[in-house]
């Protein structure tokens, strides 16, 4: 029959109990033995001898008190009459007491005082001899309860040490192998058996873990091949994406990376599938680039002697508390090979178109020479407007011209020195006609003593008149335009500010993108003017910005470096 572990427990308990109770009744019972040897030797023998030292006392003072010497020998005769315990006591006791009544008749007896002394000598050696009997006596016993308390204490620190030791064992082991299980449980390891023999609440946790991991072996066992499935088509899926791909965990642990991905890395699947990207990041410097690197631009990538171009994409994955990430790199060389060759079909249109229409506008200065012969009013008007659409397409071809400059990545700057002041007074003279067209007044604010920037003058300029051509287009009749130049820590800032009807948040991030146009906007034009002021500025190491209020109008910024 199978004892359970609180049965142990309180078994165990009780039994140190047993052994507490006995050491303890060992002690009582020799202290109490000594205790009544102790009082017996006071009560027998100790009131024998103050008898006797009583009667001694009055035998001495029996000349000088002789009835008061009588009557108190009398009464300490009578106390040891009652209190005779050993042997031999008895007759010396009555012998004292014929002796003493002799004396009572004849006190002047000398030979009567003899033998009552001798009697007391007697009564005194026998009570002596019975102490001192009784004391070896007794250390006797205490030296024999000494030694069985003392092996009493050994033998129960013994038991107790050696059940202090296995004891806890009986509930410790049975832990210890579930604990052990669990672990195993834990790394999926569900053939691992908990084996205890006991059938105790321990053994039926046993049976109950096992039977839990026979389950889960069951369920793991009926879902690999699923899983298997599963697993491979997922690797099918990613190995016929077109784009490289690669999937991080929220722990930082690559889960895949398809052939396209592995092929661009140059690493084999058992490489990188599986690693911490900490460590593949140590020996792949394309790996650690797209991992470090946030910028969304296009880069090169070599292959075969031949440049590709990728752009980067991260797609975020909701993981429990964390979030994994798929990293794609789209393949968008051939759209950069068309883009080039757009460029340079623009590059080349453009410049073929220019000398026609200098031809043309030429020509139509000829026809306004009086000498040509005189116009009539409508023949003027429409010269006029020839002159203004040829300016316009003009514009419109330089502007292509300055793009494809920078797309090409051959934008020339002549980087001087130059006074900030001389760039707004040019940019003010280009567009003076335009804005008194409109009854447009331009203001200056600027701060005295500004420093020498360093710039491309003509390049900046253009920005400026940029800047000046938008604000009068956008401005009402009749309104004012403000430059603001103003000396910052190691730059000069230019602002431009105007009462137009202002543009929108969410349009003012994609102002300076190429072909952008504010939706709605009444006025029309390329959409090349601000992406190629941007290119221009930041090229000389500059900044700009716009800020921006709907109804209270629109204020356009760069800055560039001090000397």
């Amino acid at each position: 029959m199978s004892i359970s572990v609180t049965s142990k427990i309180r078994l165990g308990t009780l039994f140190l109990f047993t052994l507490l109770i006995l050491t303890g009744g060992a002690g009582i019972y020799y202290t109490s033995t000594l205790k009544n040897e102790a009082r017996a030797v006071l009560k027998d023998n100790y009131e024998s001898l103050a008898f006797c030292q009583t009667m001694q006392q009055q035998l001495d003072s029996l000349d000088l008190q002789p009835k008061e010497s009588i009557e108190k020998f009398e009464q300490a005769l009578i106390g040891q009459e009652h209190n005779i315990t050993e042997p031999g006591e008895q007759e010396a006791t009555q012998a004292l007491r014929l002796h003493f009544n002799a004396l009572k008749t004849k006190p002047d007896s000398r030979e009567n005082l003899r033998l009552i002394e001798t009697e007391l000598q007697k009564i005194l050696h026998v009570n002596m001899y019975a102490i001192n009997s009784k004391n070896e006596k007794a250390q006797t016993t205490a030296e024999n309860a000494l030694t069985f308390i003392i092996s009493i204490v050994a033998i129960v620190f013994l038991i107790a040490f050696t059940f202090s030791v296995n004891f806890p064992s009986i509930v410790t082991d049975p832990i210890k192998r579930l604990s052990e299980a669990i672990k195993e449980i834990t790394n999926k390891n569900y053939k691992y058996r908990v084996r205890i023999e006991n059938r105790d609440e321990f053994g039926k946790l046993a049976d109950a873990f096992n039977g839990m991991a026979e389950r889960l072996e069951y369920f793991e066992s009926s879902n690999l091949n699923k899983l298997m499935f599963e697993k491979s088509r997922a690797e099918a899926v990613i190995n016929s994406l077109k784009d490289a791909s690669i999937g991080i965990d929220k722990n930082n642990m690559i889960l895949f990376a398809n052939q396209q991905a592995l092929q661009l890395l140059g690493l084999s699947s058992n490489k990188i599938v599986g690693r911490q990207v900490a460590e593949v990041v140590k020996n792949n410097d394309l790996f650690q680039f797209l991992i470090n690197n946030d910028s969304l631009a296009p880069f090169k990538i070599v292959i075969e002697n031949r440049e590709n171009y990728f752009v980067k994409e991260n797609i975020e994955v909701s993981q429990g508390e964390g979030n994994s990430k798929v990293i794609v790199l789209r393949n968008i060389t051939s759209f950069k090979e068309l883009d080039v060759a757009k460029t340079n079909f623009i590059a080349t249109i453009s410049h073929e178109l220019k000398t026609p229409l200098a031809a043309s506008d030429f020509s139509l200065k000829l026809l306004e020479d009086p000498r040509i012969g005189p116009l009539s009013e409508e023949q003027r008007e429409l010269i006029q407007h020839l002159k203004q659409d040829n300016q316009r397409i003009l514009k419109i071809i330089s502007e292509l011209l300055n793009m494809s400059q920078v797309e090409t990545g051959k934008i020339e700057l002549d980087v001087q020195l130059v006074n900030p002041y001389l760039i707004i007074n040019h940019a003010i003279e280009t567009v003076a006609a335009s804005a008194k067209e409109k009854n447009i007044e331009i203001k200056t604010t600027t701060q005295s003593d500004l420093p020498l920037i360093k710039a491309d003058a003509e390049k900046t300029t253009w920005v400026l008149n940029n800047f000046l051509t938008n604000a009068i287009k956008y401005a009402s009749e009749g309104s004012e335009i403000r430059i603001v130049a103003t000396d910052t820590t190691g730059s000069v800032q230019i602002s431009v500010q105007d009462n137009g009807p202002g543009i929108a948040k969410e349009y003012q991030s994609r102002l300076f993108e190429r072909y952008f146009q504010v939706p709605g906007s009444k006025a029309k034009g390329s959409g090349l003017g601000l992406a190629i002021s941007k290119e221009f500025i930041t090229a000389q190491k500059g900044k700009i910005w716009v800020d921006s209020t709907i109804g209270q109008g629109s204020t356009f910024s760069f800055s560039l470096p001090s000397a």
